[in-house]
């Protein structure tokens, strides 16, 4: 039998790519920097190629190095998917789940789904991390995370998505403000810079203003708040309107402000709401099981008709 490099190396070359730096990578591995080093030498000899290029002071990987790094991920990914797979053999919901979730999300539904697994699945434990799509889809495929919570749509190539609620957005604005407004409202008869969102980096700014068909970026004005709660600091300070999703509405986001919430015109905007996983996984079956208690005992009582 071939002598085949051990998931230990693999797992020190992995955390020293993601560290970029030695003592890092051996505290995250509990080991000692020199153990780590020379399990990541052992590698090297055993695949007979140099992995990382080093000097006395600093390191880069090599084109290899960088290639085995990412396959080594998946190795390891799938080690703990089979792993999970015996371990949970005929309880499909139970272990850990890492569960991660975007913040336009997380702060309205997150404390729902935990209350949920404690209740209906107690031998189901959730570690939750909060994060932007972008940077949540990285974790994922690195093995990170186990399943996440998003917006759609977003690109999820090489993922399997299971949509498990509609999320529709309401046009927001101070009680003063709409009574300005001429009706019925109209974009394009809003003052410029009029209308705020949040930065790009957060998908539901997109998906705003493909929704809401918010097609003149002269209406949208230049700064961009970094959450939801800042939205709303904004509009009720008389500056302009925006566009909240029910969710957020529905769990008091405007609760003590001067604000209304009114349909946006047009055909009324909304976003879905889904689950995303790796295709890879073992655990489908309680991805989806928690994805439809998610959708008919959560998303059914706060988004009521509104589910497809």
């Amino acid at each position: 039998m071939k002598n085949l490099p051990s998931l230990k190396n693999l797992y020190y070359l992995v955390h020293l790519h993601q560290e970029q730096n030695f003592n890092r990578a051996a505290k995250i591995c509990f080991v000692s920097q020199s153990t780590l080093s020379s399990g990541i030498q052992n590698l090297e000899e055993q695949l007979g190629y140099q992995l990382i290029e080093r000097d006395h002071k600093s390191f880069m990987f090599t084109a290899i190095g960088e290639e085995v790094v990412e396959r080594a991920r998946n190795i390891l990914t799938d080690v703990d998917d089979l792993v999970e797979l015996v371990k949970n053999q005929g309880e499909p919901m139970t272990g850990e789940i890492r569960l991660g979730c975007i913040p336009t999300i997380a702060p309205f539904l997150l404390s729902r789904v935990v209350k949920l697994c404690q209740q209906d699945y107690p031998k189901l434990s959730l570690l939750l991390k909060e994060d932007t799509t972008e940077r949540l889809l990285d974790a994922l495929a690195k093995g990170e995370l186990d399943l996440l919570i998003l917006a759609l749509p977003v690109d999820t190539s090489g993922f399997h998505s299971m949509k498990v609620g509609i999320d529709p957005f309401k046009m927001v604005m101070h009680k003063e403000v709409s009574q300005q407004l001429v009706q019925p409202i109209d974009y394009q008869k809003m003052p410029d810079e009029s209308i705020f969102l949040l930065q790009a980096e957060h998908c539901i700014t997109g998906h705003a203003i493909t929704a809401c068909q918010l097609g003149d970026s002269a209406k949208i004005n230049p700064f961009a708040a970094t959450s939801l709660h800042t939205l709303v600091q904004m509009v009720n300070s008389k500056l302009g309107t925006t566009f909240l999703p029910q969710m957020a509405i529905d769990t008091g986001i405007l609760t003590d402000t001067d604000l209304v919430a009114i349909d946006p015109p047009g055909e009324a905007p909304y976003r879905d709401i889904g689950l995303v996983w790796r295709q890879t996984t073992s655990r489908i079956s309680t991805f989806r099981t928690l994805g439809l208690a998610i959708q008919k005992k959560l998303l059914a009582q706060m988004l009521p008709n509104k589910i497809g």
